[in-house]
């Protein structure tokens, strides 16, 4: 019997860019029925099996040669339907990618077993869904409004700032709920697996159990796989999920959702490099739903969509946001402030952060010091000009190695390992070394001697805390890692060595380090209730004062202000290639820029960056990046030219390193 479209468009998931495109097989008569468009086949491609996924069945072939037949059909489940393909074409012309490199996030490793789970019971019969509380949208300016809009069915797109001390998990599961109870899909996506477990519990109030779907690193290849599947057949209403949940393929999607969007957990490590926020943004174009990005804080990229109209505001007023929010006062950080009080200068705090401490102690709660780096004493400096104390072998930051005699330790870089038995600086020539960032373990020493009779919590590194007792403590943790209080808050927050932070040599180290601080007060009584954090900082530093009056969206209107001046992401589009100075020539000659497109560099790579790949320096030349910076236009104007030229590039046969990253959060 002839078959109606014998043929079979496949694309192989080798992530070469020039193979990303569907090369032509035949299809099998006991195959017909289960190899349709979006299910994974085996083929072989150039003499090797590889996995593959059927993009379309065609009647005949423009290939001229004899065709082979597909090795095999996994199995009849569609696991790259139309949306998801439009999708990740779509982020591959965005980030000048391959779309083996995005199905390999989108869709899980396939496990057989997973494959015989039952998928035919409906959502509703899964558990018995409450109707929720929603009322706390009442309390945001326009909040009613955004969840009738969600509720209608009408896209609707705001950007949300969590007021301090809202249960912002219950808040945005309450509405989630609704949309799945009447039926719609919603897909939220957050940082890290904490954020995960707290949504989860949030959905237990309104939902059950086995109605919730979450999708995280966790998971064993089968769980993944048969969750994914569930999604996939319309099982699944609610996904809770990290980055690349962004990806799950949730049937009539109504309502998404993304949190901490600043978060560099939402980043792909891998080629190409895409933001989980994007893939979202992308996305709600694409199936016109609803879309809320939230935070305490927010970016200069969510500002811009704001600025740009393509977004709303969704705030509480300023009353509100100053009643909810703990009494924020700078203390500086100086010799002369520590001289002036024996005890401050015991635990290296400021006065005002000892008394505040002291004070929240006594009323029997807990109190938040929060540290920019684990360990003991992970950078040194010059103890007479501050200069940062330098490796002469690699120019890399000396530091003390962390074991039990870490005070008789010797200076060793923390790049190279060198040890320096014998510091001489290299701008004013003194043998004095001080520690300008003291590591989470050491603030813990000196806090626990300042209060002898208090117990002191570490959270950072390996050993983070989900939470900790309502009780009087003090807790040191790193950002990112600081625990809830059960049943409260904490009393009071201290944030030391934040020049660290703020005086970092990056673009966006003001906006990490205002929404670092933002989340940390928010775990943080009102100051009603008498909750104070004190910033061991200048009171002039505009991110201080920013943090101060609590106001992330003068914060971010400010910092997009600053890149539209120096233009840079993201009020422009740009590019960062890194690869051997030989095929970075090369890469230039064959890439056709858009029209007003201006090329910076090249440049050595930063020390800290690594080509993806090893190579003969000697014969291809140093490791260099260029820039590649166009004016604000079609979001994939700028990937679909460097697109191009990596598959001239490709056929070249030009196998030296290369990475290309559009609109990075980090430039160098």
């Amino acid at each position: 019997m002839q078959l109606a479209r014998p043929v079979a468009h496949v694309l192989p998931l080798l992530g070469l860019a020039h193979l990303d495109r569907g090369f032509d097989y035949l299809v099998a008569d006991n195959d017909d029925e289960a190899a349709q468009a979006g299910t994974r086949v085996r083929i072989r491609f150039h003499g090797r099996l590889v996995d593959g996924i059927v993009l379309e069945r065609r009647e005949h072939s423009d290939h001229a040669g004899r065709l082979r037949y597909l090795e095999r059909v996994y199995s009849p489940d569609v696991v790259y339907p139309e949306h998801t393909a439009a999708l990740v074409e779509s982020l591959a012309q965005r980030y000048s990618g391959t779309r083996a490199d995005i199905i390999r996030n989108a869709i899980p490793p396939r496990h057989k077993q997973a494959e015989t789970a039952d998928f035919a019971t409906a959502w509703e019969d899964l558990g018995e869904p409450t109707e929720p509380d929603l009322s706390g949208w009442s309390n945001y300016q326009y909040g009613e409004s955004f969840v009738d809009s969600v509720l209608s069915g009408q896209p609707s797109r705001a950007a949300w700032q969590i007021t301090p001390g809202d249960d912002w998990a219950s808040v945005v599961a309450s509405l989630a709920a609704k949309v799945a109870i009447d039926g719609g899909g919603v897909l939220l996506v957050v940082p890290d697996q904490r954020d995960v477990d707290r949504l989860e519990s949030a959905f237990r109030e309104y939902v059950g159990p086995k109605q919730i779907t979450t999708l995280h690193a966790q998971l064993g290849p089968q769980a993944r796989y048969r969750r994914f599947l569930s999604v996939l057949h319309g099982q699944a209403r609610v996904v809770v999920g990290t980055r690349n949940a962004a990806f799950a393929p949730v049937a009539n999607l109504r309502l998404a959702v993304i949190i901490d969007d600043g978060d560099e957990n939402l980043i792909d490590p891998r080629a190409p490099y895409a933001h989980a926020r994007e893939i979202l943004t992308t996305r709600v174009g694409l199936e016109k739903c609803s879309l809320l990005i939230g935070g305490y804080a927010r970016t200069a990229e969510t500002q811009l969509l704001v600025e740009a109209g393509w977004m709303h505001n969704l705030v509480a007023s300023r009353d509100q946001v100053r009643e909810a929010a703990p009494l924020i006062r700078a203390a500086a950080d100086t010799d002369f402030e520590l001289e002036k009080d024996p005890g401050a200068a015991q635990a290296r705090i400021p006065g005002l952060a000892f008394t505040t401490a002291r004070r929240a102690l006594s009323s029997a709660k807990p109190v938040l010091v929060q540290v920019p780096r684990k360990g003991y004493i992970p950078t040194l400096a010059c103890g007479r000009c501050r200069h940062p104390a330098r490796c002469r072998r690699c120019n890399g930051p000396l530091g003390l190695p962390e074991h039990e005699n870490t005070e008789a330790s010797v200076p060793t870089c923390r790049w190279c390992g060198a040890i320096h038995s014998s510091f001489r600086c290299g701008e004013c020539g003194s043998h004095k070394l001080r520690a300008v960032v003291l590591g989470a373990q050491r603030t813990a020493e000196e806090l626990g001697r300042a209060f002898p009779s208090t117990r002191v919590i570490t959270s950072g590194g390996s050993r983070v805390l989900d939470s900790v007792p309502n009780g009087p403590a003090l807790v040191v943790a790193t950002p990112g890692a600081e625990p809830e209080v059960e049943d409260g808050c904490y009393g009071a927050a201290l944030f030391l060595d934040t020049w660290a932070l703020l005086g970092r040599q990056d673009l966006r180290a003001a906006e990490d380090t205002l929404a670092t601080w933002m989340r940390a007060a928010a775990l943080v009584d009102s100051r009603e209730a008498g909750g104070t954090v004190i910033v061991v900082a200048a009171a002039g530093l505009p991110a201080v004062q920013m943090f101060i009056r609590w106001d992330p969206i003068a914060a971010a209107a400010a910092e997009l202000a600053g890149r539209r001046e120096t233009k840079f992401p993201p009020a422009v589009h740009m590019a960062a290639i890194d690869g051997a100075d030989a095929s970075l020539d090369l890469f230039l000659d064959l890439v056709e820029l858009p029209k007003h497109a201006e090329v910076l560099g090249p440049v050595d790579l930063p020390r800290s960056t690594r080509l993806p790949g090893e190579y003969d320096e000697q014969r291809f030349g140093p490791p260099q990046r260029i820039l590649v910076r166009t004016p604000l236009g079609p979001r994939a104007e700028l990937g679909a030219a460097l697109r191009t030229a990596a598959v001239a590039r490709s056929l070249r046969k030009d196998e030296l390193p290369l990475r290309i990253q559009v609109d990075p959060i980090h430039i160098g």
